[in-house]
């Protein structure tokens, strides 16, 4: 891997982990939920409901899963776009398209292999804000990022 690669990934990868943790803590805090309960809830992937119960160690854990996975977002991007320079040349529309799949990824495959234990939601608001918080926040970075260390 070169420099430019690495130095992209890192840079997308930690704006969207940033990105997504505020948009996930602003899109929730109607209902009352906090950042902690948040970064348990993550947690309660590899944890189960033990996530819940802990405490700041557990809550770490939680926002570290939650970085592994934005910068693993962020490599799967990169990666891609060696093969296909559109994603590059295009990183709004690209960014964009990438955050729908990312969201989808994880409603799909990611949180249904893990040791979650509540049902998902798929009602149309949080779909919506779901959809839109992954496009602004996940996918527009990364592709940005991209498109930034590219030149």
């Amino acid at each position: 891997m070169n420099n430019e690669l690495i130095k992209s990934i890192l840079l997308g990868g930690l704006c969207a982990g940033i990105l997504d943790f505020i948009g996930a803590c602003v899109s929730n805090a109607s209902r009352g939920v906090t950042p902690l309960r948040i970064a348990h809830s993550i947690a309660s992937g590899v944890l189960g409901r033990a996530a819940f119960e802990g405490g700041a160690k557990t809550a770490a854990l939680g926002v570290a899963l939650h970085f592994v996975i934005a910068l693993g977002a962020a490599t799967v991007f990169n990666l891609a776009s060696l093969k296909s320079r559109w994603l590059v040349a295009q990183p709004y529309v690209s960014g964009a398209l990438y955050g729908v799949a990312v969201f989808w990824f994880m409603q799909l495959v990611v949180l249904p292999l893990s040791a979650i234990s509540f049902r998902q939601n798929f009602s149309g608001p949080v779909v919506a804000t779901g959809l839109l918080v992954h496009v602004i926040c996940v996918g527009l970075p990364i592709a940005l990022a991209a498109r930034w260390c590219a030149k």
